[in-house]
């Protein structure tokens, strides 16, 4: 059985409704956690890394408009707001206040997940590095073009693999990846759950760039969930 492709927030006060969205959306290998109050959302982020927020915009204790606006210094991917309200200037003002996209519910089950994805799609998908410029954290600068990795005064040598698995991680910093998107990402398979090429290719790159390897705090595992590049970590 695969582990679920995306974590999902639902943040949706019909209890109906909300089981409904969680039910169908499992069918999709997501993980979906549900919070019914508005201002209980920032908490909850504080244990819980969503790749995605599905927001009502009618909830008890914070309307999800005024939570739209508080959402961006906790939560840097996407969101959709979900609403009864389907004025044109109901939508204008969503999306005006942050989210990416907006649906008037009822909202078709399956017209849902393919906004999700088209979502994700955008938010996940990195700059590739011939696209890009050089990213640097602290001592720490990585150049695309070349793949020349500095650290400090030195020059870390990495292989192919190692530099796309680094470029992957650096260029989402801040953010949990999933071993199943990695897989997907740089091997265009699913994550069965055996598998250990990523985790062995992690130990290689924290070795290489002077990680702690019993508690790693530049690229760290998240339990349960995946790494995360910790963009503070590179001053020392």
């Amino acid at each position: 059985m695969n582990q679920p492709l995306y974590r999902v927030l639902l943040v949706e006060d019909d209890i109906r409704l909300a089981n409904l969205i969680v039910d169908f959306l499992k069918t999709h290998d997501m993980h979906v956690e549900v919070e019914r109050r508005g201002d209980t959302v920032l908490t909850r982020l504080i244990n819980y890394h969503p790749d995605i927020i599905l927001l009502d915009i009618m909830l008890p204790g914070m309307d999800g408009l005024s939570l739209c606006e508080k959402l961006p210094d906790y939560f840097s991917g996407p969101i959709l707001l979900m609403s009864a309200l389907g004025s044109s200037e109901d939508q204008i003002k969503g999306l005006e206040l942050g989210a990416d996209d907006y649906v008037v519910k009822p909202v078709d089950p399956a017209l849902l997940v393919a906004r999700i994805n088209n979502l994700l799609r955008r938010h996940s998908q990195p700059p590739k590095p011939s696209d890009s410029k050089s990213l640097t954290f602290g001592k720490l600068s990585i150049d695309p073009h070349t793949q020349m990795i500095r650290l400090g005064d030195r020059q870390v040598d990495l292989t192919s693999h190692e530099f796309e698995l680094l470029w992957l991680l650096a260029s989402q910093a801040g953010q949990v990846l999933s071993r199943q998107y990695i897989y997907h990402y740089l091997l265009n398979i699913d994550f069965d759950g055996r598998d250990r090429k990523i985790d062995v290719r992690i130990s290689r790159l924290r070795k290489k760039l002077g990680d702690n390897l019993d508690t790693p705090f530049r690229i760290k595992t998240v339990w349960g969930q995946g790494y995360l590049f910790a963009p503070e970590a590179w001053n020392g």
